[in-house]
């Protein structure tokens, strides 16, 4: 009899471990990149800014969705098996698409994007004003250095009462709620959408991703760009931005209850809903 071996790759370490390094290379990019743009844009183009930014962030789920809906149409053994040894099709429950070939991909381009950062100045002139003299330029560099010295050891002594302060700021809190919410219910959507669309509707992984795509991240980069124009051109403060975005969110409350009433039949899947017989 042949020996029986059970499954145990450790090759899952180096998808997480990369997966670990890839935020840690993408966290610092938002909070020191509405930093930069805080630091130097007027005040009434801040939030037009800031909404290019969270726009690009919603065109590149989108394109990974594009991606992800074309490797799942290939094989995962794609270059060591040919075409016609695959006795399955992309809708078969079996097949298993390209997953590896999508992060490849994205990690290369990852690569060449984050090469122009190396260039990005440290100070910049803020918008609106004129250049500096060279000298007292070189004064402000020379004192900035030294009270990064001399802060460096100050911050450590304060992150930690600092952070406890933010614990207890109820406006801060309540937001740190809203957004893990909001990014519970996207994450919920991504993670099993595909899944309901293929059993409900007899879509293959790849078309399935393909409509989530579509459906609904072209409708986010439109809200993102206009909620940035409406405030950059009727300079909304930040106490009318809360109330915008309590109305806004409620509206978007009851458009998805009204989702408890779209029902769709059960399909028949044997040993659950159907016997096998």
């Amino acid at each position: 009899t042949e020996c029986e071996k059970e499954p145990g790759s450790l090759l899952w370490i180096f998808v997480m471990v990369g997966n670990i390094v890839r935020g840690m290379g993408e966290t610092p990019i938002m909070p020191l990149g509405i930093s930069y743009l805080e630091d130097f844009a007027k005040a009434e183009n801040s939030p037009f800014y800031l909404a290019c930014l969270h726009t690009a962030t919603v065109v590149g789920p989108f394109l990974g969705l594009l991606l992800a809906s074309f490797c799942a149409e290939l094989f995962v053994d794609i270059g060591s098996v040919g075409a016609d040894e695959i006795t399955i099709t992309a809708t078969d429950a079996r097949w298993v698409g390209a997953w590896w070939l999508g992060i490849l991909i994205c990690a290369l381009v990852n690569l060449l994007v984050g090469i122009p950062f190396w260039f990005l100045p440290k100070s910049l002139v803020k918008e609106g004003e004129t250049n500096e003299p060279e000298e007292t330029n070189e004064k402000s560099v020379v004192s900035l250095q030294e009270n990064d010295k001399n802060g460096t050891k100050q911050t450590m002594y304060d992150f930690i009462p600092f952070l406890k302060a933010l614990f207890h700021n109820p406006v801060y809190m309540l937001f740190i709620c809203i957004t893990v919410l909001q990014f519970s219910a996207f994450d919920g959507m991504i993670s099993f959408m595909p899944k309901y669309l293929e059993q409900q509707f007899g879509k293959s992984a790849s078309d399935a991703i393909f409509l989530i795509g579509v459906y609904n991240l072209p409708v986010l980069c439109v809200g993102y760009f206009s909620g940035g124009l409406f405030m950059k051109k009727f300079k909304i403060n930040i106490y009318q931005a809360a109330n915008i975005a309590f109305w806004v969110s409620l509206l978007e409350y009851l458009l998805y209850f009204a989702a408890y009433w779209t029902v769709c039949d059960t399909s028949p899947v044997a040993g659950l809903t159907v016997s096998y017989q």
